[in-house]
């Protein structure tokens, strides 16, 4: 069965996830919704759909399965809200909310409607970060100490004015370190310690972050975001045999490999690059709506790899972390 998308707030990352569910079997989009009408025929001139000038009017369109809510993050509540409200399953981007509580609220509010609702964090539905979790899981890389990973771009407000604006949920913080954050939770858990260090903007938004982790395990992560420099946008995973390195950028990466310690030990893993279950569609949107369809079909109104608990627990850390770098929005 062909699943019809319905696009809400034809940004630049909409734009990117259209050209990616493209490349799905049985996913089209069905409607697209915009505050001005130009942008949507726009949209829906390149990728197809039903053309709105208002977000009420896609919602209610009876060819839309799914909603995917690509809006600023501040305004991802009201608007997945409104999806929901008119009985549609929802994929909200990242962050699907600004704080903890709101998360909590939506996915109960999910559940109360009886409505499909995920959070669109790409990386968890990446094959080869599915992959290498399994394999640390099983402990075919040792145990894991340290998780470094950084992601950074020079930004400027009249580039992407949404993300100097508290009001819209701005920061690198929201934008970018919940990559890093994700990562470490995802290979770690909940860190049973954090601390932070922002530089912020004359409007109170994080320009650049540091973030220290301590996890119960004893191991440890250094994490970073930043929208005034070009950082690696790698990600290193450090065990008591070896290392994995992401490659750029870590948060959906090309490649994946494991280098062992320099030593001759018939229990330690050759050198070798990750390979997944699955291919990369795309550059990773592909399979984050691979992961919807396979809910759908299921009749589930969650996913495993992008759980509610997880989304919960990473917003219940970049609160923390705000609070401990004086970011207030």
């Amino acid at each position: 069965m062909t699943i019809g998308w319905g696009i809400l707030a034809p940004g630049d990352i909409a734009h990117q996830f259209a050209t990616e569910l493209a490349l799905v079997p049985e996913a089209r989009i069905a409607a697209v919704g915009s505050r001005d009408l130009g942008r949507a025929e726009a949209f829906s001139s390149r990728f197809g759909g039903t053309p709105y000038g208002s977000y009420a009017e896609l919602v209610e369109d009876p060819a839309v399965d799914v909603v995917y809510v690509a809006s600023p993050h501040g305004v991802h509540p009201e608007h997945t809200r409104l999806a929901m409200a008119a009985g549609k399953a929802v994929l909200c981007e990242k962050p699907i909310a600004i704080s903890a509580d709101e998360a909590t609220a939506l996915f109960a509010e999910a559940r109360d409607r009886d409505v499909f609702l995920m959070e669109a964090m790409w990386t968890a539905c990446h094959p080869l970060i599915r992959a290498m979790l399994g394999h640390l899981a099983e402990g075919r890389y040792g145990e894991v100490r340290q998780v470094s990973a950084r992601l950074g771009f020079v930004m400027r407000p009249d580039e992407d004015a949404r993300l100097f604006d508290p009001a819209l949920g701005g920061g690198s913080l929201l934008d970018m370190g919940i990559y890093p954050v994700t990562l470490a939770t995802l290979v770690l858990g909940d860190p049973e310690a954090t601390t932070a260090l922002a530089t912020l903007s004359d409007r109170g938004v994080d320009l650049d972050i540091a973030i220290a982790a301590r996890y119960a395990s004893g191991a440890v992560a250094a994490l970073s975001s930043s929208m005034t420099a070009c950082l690696a946008n790698t990600a290193t995973i450090a065990t008591t045999t070896g290392h994995l390195d992401l490659t750029q950028e870590f948060h959906h990466p090309t490649s994946i490999r494991w280098t062992p310690l320099e030593r001759s030990d018939a229990s330690i893993p050759p050198a070798e690059e990750i390979t997944g279950d699955e291919p990369i569609i795309g550059e990773g949107y592909g399979n984050e709506i691979l992961e919807v369809h396979r809910c759908l079909a299921a009749g589930r109104l969650t996913s495993d790899l992008v759980s509610p608990e997880q989304s919960i627990a990473v917003l219940t850390q970049l609160d923390r972390l705000r609070q401990q770098a004086g970011i207030e929005l």
